[in-house]
């Protein structure tokens, strides 16, 4: 029953229309999905639900993450962050990387602070998207980051879709 109500749930079987009872029939996504390869890539792809992703980050990344290429979509999604947080600061072109975000999020006077947040806060704030930037986006700008795991490259995307919202809500 688990089973089914998985393939029910992931679009790969639906009720055949026109049929009373329980009739049900193997969907066009159920059927792309069905072949080894297909499914094994759509597993993949699960890991990183567009329903959950900022649109410029799903449009950015997605095909890269589908394709293995981890570095690179990972890369991009904190580049994404990287941009963001330079335009909403009003910094310039030459501010970046893990000085951008000391800049931008400087507990005294960084434009992006939130004065009304603890010091403490407000230091953590700042350290979050610093080390964001040096530990994910920085050694996928230098050199080549042997990457394999799907789980571990999705959840390093999902930070840094954690990071542009909460960019997206400063004033």
């Amino acid at each position: 029953m688990e089973a089914w109500m998985y393939l029910e749930r992931q679009g790969f079987v639906a009720p055949l229309p026109g049929q009373q009872g329980e009739w049900m029939f193997v969907t066009r996504r159920g059927k792309k999905v069905a072949d080894d390869d297909d499914f094994e890539n759509y597993k993949q792809i699960y890991l990183l639900a567009s329903d959950s992703l900022d649109p410029v980050l799903l449009q950015k990344v997605k095909s890269d993450f589908a394709r293995g290429d981890y570095d690179s979509a990972i890369l991009k999604a904190y580049k994404e962050v990287e941009v963001r947080v330079r335009k909403k600061a009003g910094l310039s072109a030459s501010d970046i990387g893990v000085n951008l975000m000391i800049a931008a999020f400087n507990p005294s006077g960084g434009v992006l602070t939130d004065s009304s947040a603890e010091a403490g806060e407000k230091q953590a704030r700042m350290q979050l998207f610093a080390g964001a930037i040096g530990t994910y986006k920085n050694p996928s700008s230098h050199r080549d980051v042997a990457l394999c795991d799907p789980k571990e490259a999705a959840d390093i995307i999902h930070m840094a879709n954690q990071l542009l919202r909460i960019v997206d809500k400063l004033p």
